[in-house]
């Protein structure tokens, strides 16, 4: 079993009828032979409910996910880059929590008591911050290692191991999507298997240290040629996508980032929240590619520059698909993803047709034995 459940900042209801669950904690999730032990922290900010959650056998830092909530005694969230979602009943006195978390409609049992000060595991301290490659740098494979993912391995990851990188029980079609910025509808010709197989691939670069992100899809890419032969060529095609646009004759509503040295920040507390920080139109549509929307996104704002804004929305059931199902979720009354644009960036998302790159498969083999 591969990394399973860690961080978790999200909003939820709480029931008048139903006993708080606010508080710390913790029981051993079932993962087949392995139990492996989980911490839930839960606290208010306002009416919002806000978790962390950690699996202390594996790593102790956390990993968000999207989203949390309490009603009539259920318990429900779920953690988007693992597939993965939890639903239990909390004990009528409030000292319990019954479910099962399921990934790839495998379901583990995992059983939460309240814990305290005295009964409560300890979380182990996170390793010292690694040492970044400098962002001019070419990064290049030293060595590889790729090797068919445990049958029992639930969800997918991308990490590092101090300078190891790393994908988890991912398919070449996952690590293709990853590594070229594109979505799933723009890959052509790959054989069944490239979608069914998992993989789980060990990354040495050529150079010490940890790379940031676009080191680390150069390096994906180097292994998909290097071990799966892969070989393909780019079409442009008609397909659905979605644009983003800033409509004519009106100003958007971004705010001028005066963080301009950092690297963007687009990532999700909770399903429908993103709040972007020094980030392109280009990282936006990317990040809504990936994370969030059905089929490839556009920017067609012809905006320059970086940005500072809030998105917040209510999900519907098509969208953060791609992690696995989140089950029904609680409208939180906010606007759709299309008002949200409107109303609080000043631009449009639209569906259209039009002309996107392909990447179209000539050649790509399972890789040989390590």
């Amino acid at each position: 079993m591969k990394a399973i459940l860690l961080c978790l900042a999200t909003l939820g209801l709480v029931s008048a009828q139903t006993p708080d669950i606010v508080g710390n904690w913790q029981g051993p999730l079932m993962a087949g032979a392995q139990q492996l032990r989980t911490v839930l922290k839960v606290d208010r900010n306002g009416g919002n409910l806000t978790a962390v959650l950690y699996s202390i056998d594996q790593a102790p830092n956390p990993i968000p996910v999207a989203q949390i909530s309490l009603q009539n005694s259920v318990v429900k969230f779920a953690i988007p880059a693992l597939g993965a979602t939890y639903e239990g009943r909390m004990a009528a006195d409030g000292t319990s929590i019954t479910g099962n978390v399921v990934q790839n409609g495998n379901p583990m049992s995992l059983t939460l008591v309240r814990s305290t000060p005295a009964t409560a595991w300890a979380i182990p301290e996170p390793p010292p911050p690694p040492v970044q490659i400098a962002a001019n740098k070419t990064v290049h494979l030293e060595v590889a290692t790729v090797k068919p993912s445990a049958p029992e391995a639930r969800g997918r990851l991308y990490t590092f191991r101090g300078d190891l990188v790393m994908a988890i029980n991912t398919s070449v079609i996952n690590v293709f999507t990853f590594a070229y910025d594109v979505h799933e509808r723009q890959v052509s010709g790959l054989p069944p298997w490239a979608s069914d197989e998992k993989f789980d691939i060990t990354i040495k670069p050529d150079t010490p240290g940890q790379p940031n992100l676009a080191q680390m899809k150069k390096l994906f890419q180097e292994v998909l040629v290097d071990r799966f032969q892969l070989k393909f060529h780019v079409e442009k095609r008609q397909l659905a996508v979605y644009a983003i646009t800033l409509p004519a004759g009106k100003p958007h509503k971004l705010t001028k980032s005066t963080t301009a040295g950092d690297l963007p920040s687009l990532l999700y507390p909770r399903g429908g929240l993103l709040p972007a920080r020094n980030a392109t139109m280009s990282d936006l549509a990317q990040s809504m590619q990936t994370a969030v929307l059905d089929r490839p996104v556009i920017d067609k704002t012809g905006i320059e520059g970086r940005y500072d804004f809030t998105l917040d929305w209510m999900p519907d059931e098509t969208q953060f698909a791609s992690f696995g199902p989140v089950g029904k979720l609680t409208d939180n009354g906010k606007p759709s993803i299309f008002q949200a644009f409107q109303e609080q960036l000043g631009l449009k998302l639209e569906g259209v047709q039009a002309p996107a790159d392909v990447m179209v498969v000539d050649k790509v083999t399972k890789p040989s034995d390590n």
